[in-house]
């Protein structure tokens, strides 16, 4: 149900849900169990906040809607606002929404999951060095390198959105 602008209600049909294509996890539980390793890994040191808006950034360009679905929801349990999220698909048109440093590992996210020159321009990499230590770089590029796998199995296997909820902090 929903209500109109009149007061009044309305039913609303929504498309049917589509199922995934495979359950990679369940076919694949020893590369399951290393993703997971490998994102606990990646995830050291890294400030949360700033590791939940590069995840969706990234699941944002990849079109994983399970991943975006995922990190929206961990991004605010985490405390992130709202406008903040919805932003972060046109963030270079909302700069003031983000610190510098946020800025730069959102530039960096872009040029490592698109590749489109086949390469990261070293511009956005001296940006993304300025604001990390070469510790905390090696970390980010790894979180950026995990969530685009995460994202090609979402992608791949059709998983679906909606039903994740993050555990209560």
């Amino acid at each position: 149900m929903t209500t109109n602008t009149d007061g009044s209600t309305a039913t609303v049909e929504y498309a049917p849900e589509h199922t995934p294509r495979l359950n990679w996890a369940e076919q694949a539980p020893e590369v399951f169990k290393a993703m997971v390793r490998l994102d606990a890994a990646a995830r050291k040191g890294l400030d949360p906040t700033l590791l939940e808006l590069v995840k969706v950034r990234a699941s944002q360009i990849n079109h994983c809607a399970l991943c975006v679905d995922m990190h929206s929801k961990e991004a605010l349990a985490a405390g992130e606002r709202v406008e903040r999220i919805v932003q972060l698909s046109a963030w270079e048109e909302s700069e003031h929404f983000y610190t510098e440093r946020e800025l730069a590992a959102l530039a960096l996210t872009e040029a490592v999951t698109v590749l489109t020159d086949g390469f990261v321009p070293d511009e956005v990499y001296s940006r993304a060095a300025k604001h990390f230590d070469e510790a905390e770089l090696a970390q980010l590029i790894a979180a950026i390198a995990v969530i685009n796998a995460w994202n090609r199995f979402g992608v791949s296997c059709r998983l679906v959105p909606g039903h994740y909820q993050p555990e209560p902090r």
